[in-house]
């Protein structure tokens, strides 16, 4: 067994956990008349309510530490510093420099990057508001009217997902556009739609040599001379957020048109760069520094607040007490703001991909379970999709609801109903449905004694299916900022306790690697008989039913 199940600490909750699986969040509430005020927490206008937990004070006490045996303090101080914490690719992972304010310092082998950082936001400044101003156009003399953005994972789902959240802060003037699936629908789709003479193209990509990437890239390219009619045209069309200067230079973007990416940001932590220039474009640098102070003061809260009263730390503990204590493989996050129906899709790969490990740091494969598969859908959708299963099924699946007070769209009582399922949503999985209030329901519609026995089983839900609610004041920038912000530092505290690394992603590669195999083979036509009979069979088929 690992160091961490034969812990004290972990002991101590494997013990604990059997009591606490015998209460419920009924008896608890009943129990303690100020359970709210107790188990929530407020920052800049972000409301916390974690009541609504399968969990005591006690439980928190023995979340806690094990969130010390882990020396998660030590480990905040390691990343904030500039250590070198992704070991297995010998980087730090310092994202938080991209939102420190002007004038702070933080150090990469000796060197303050927080000067860097600032110098490319002001070319970015400085370059969207020549796009957005109508100074800087197209070839042809046309100001730009289309900003579509290639990229894929952590070059895209970050910038797509703010985009779409901060759409109330959007120019009219310009459409976001995103591109990420090799899949030609995606690029044909759009470009169907647009005009080349006043259409911009952002490539982003870490290396500049992602293949999915470039393959939309060129293709883009060639759909760009084709109707304009020059290779001139790509240095007026075609923008790089890179830290590969110089195949971004081979590919025809001239190093004006180019923004710097540095080694110790990891792709899924990138927007907040350069590599978020379509958010930039699309809603302005000021709004784009608002989210980056919201985020730099949820960095501020998770690295100087008590580990009790930190929502970072509490998040990520909760998490794991469902993951390895009751054994939940699921969890569900809710918001209940369509501007944030990319936010879920965002989270699976920061979740996932960072603590989807079966390795610790040291090479050792892990004896308990690291992570949760990650779903969700904007409320009120999911309501009358996968809830029943939440409800009603045989599993534990705890939630995150996501909702403000304020909407940007005052029409009729739209937010008061959103708002209401919202709330209701949350407290039906906390109390279900006894059996006694079940019968009493059927009663009082008058069923006959047989028909009421029949319904009943169907009626009763086991309620005491844990959640917690984050209410905004309104989702602006700066709050934006501090969402993602808090999943971040959710995940990092979680893979300090698991003792893995959150900041590479080697299972992403192998696919990658055997595809570009597969490639040459699938092109040429040629039969194959050196991989495994389904795989020779699958490309064998493809190959002689392909025209």
């Amino acid at each position: 067994m690992s160091d961490l199940v034969q812990s004290p600490a972990w002991k101590a909750l494997a013990a604990h956990q059997a009591g606490i699986k015998k209460r419920s969040l009924r008896e608890l509430f009943c129990e303690d008349s100020k359970r709210f005020d107790k188990l929530s927490v407020q920052l800049d206008g972000l409301l916390l309510d974690y009541s609504k937990n399968l969990l005591t004070e006690e439980t928190l006490e023995l979340l806690l530490k094990l969130v010390r045996q882990s020396k998660l303090d030590d480990w905040t101080a390691k990343m904030f510093g500039g250590e070198k914490i992704n070991s297995s690719e010998h980087r730090a992972a310092l994202h938080m420099a991209l939102r420190a304010p002007r004038g702070a310092s933080m150090l990469v082998d000796g060197v303050d990057i927080v000067p860097e950082v600032h110098q490319v936001l002001d070319r970015v400044r400085h370059f969207s508001e020549a796009v957005r101003n109508g100074v800087l156009r197209g070839y042809t003399g046309k100001p730009f009217k289309d900003v579509v953005s290639i990229g894929i994972g952590g070059s895209a789902l970050g910038s797509l997902m703010v985009t779409e959240a901060l759409k109330p802060y959007g120019n009219l003037k310009l459409n976001a556009h995103f591109i990420s699936n090799v899949d030609a629908a995606n690029l044909t789709e759009t470009l169907k739609r647009l005009d080349p003479e006043s259409t911009l193209f952002i490539i982003s990509s870490k290396t500049f040599t992602t293949l999915e990437t470039l393959t939309n890239a060129r293709s883009a390219r060639d759909w760009l001379v084709a109707n304009l009619g020059s290779d001139g045209a790509i240095e007026k069309h075609f923008v790089a957020v890179s830290a590969n200067l110089v195949e971004a230079k081979k590919f025809g973007i001239s190093r004006e048109y180019t923004f710097e990416l540095w080694d110790w940001v990891g792709g899924r932590y990138s927007f907040w760069s350069a590599m978020g220039l379509s958010i930039v474009l699309y809603v302005g640098m000021d709004n784009f520094e608002r989210m980056l102070a919201g985020a730099h003061a949820m960095d501020n809260h998770f690295r100087e607040t008590p580990l009790e009263r930190n929502m970072p730390v509490i998040l990520g503990m909760i998490g794991i007490w469902y993951a390895n204590f009751f054994g939940a493989t699921t969890y569900a996050v809710l918001p209940y703001d369509d501007y944030l129906k990319y936010f879920p899709t965002y989270l699976q790969q920061l979740e996932m991909e960072s603590n989807g490990k079966c390795v610790d740091r040291n090479g050792q494969l892990v004896d308990y379970a690291t992570g949760m598969v990650l779903f969700g859908e904007a409320g009120t959708n999911g309501q009358h999709s996968f809830y029943q299963l939440i409800h009603q099924g045989t599993q534990m699946v705890p939630a995150d609801f996501i909702v403000s007070v304020d909407s940007h769209n005052a029409m009729g009582e739209h937010h008061a109903i959103l708002v209401a399922n919202c709330f209701a949503q949350a407290e039906a999985l906390m109390l279900g449905k006894t059996m006694e209030e079940a019968r009493a329901e059927l009663v009082a519609q008058g069923l006959d004694d047989g028909e009421l026995e029949l319904m009943l089983p169907h009626k009763v839900l086991p309620g005491n299916r844990p959640s917690n609610t984050l209410l905004f004041d309104q989702m602006d920038p700066y709050s934006m900022g501090m969402l993602v912000a808090l999943y971040e530092h959710k995940v990092f505290v979680q893979s300090v306790v698991w003792n893995v690394n959150p900041f590479d992603q080697w299972g992403v590669e192998l696919g990658k690697q055997l595809a570009n195999k597969l490639l040459p083979e699938i092109q040429e036509g040629r039969h194959v008989v050196v991989h495994d009979s389904s795989t020779n069979g699958l490309i064998n088929h493809f190959i002689e039913r392909s025209v």
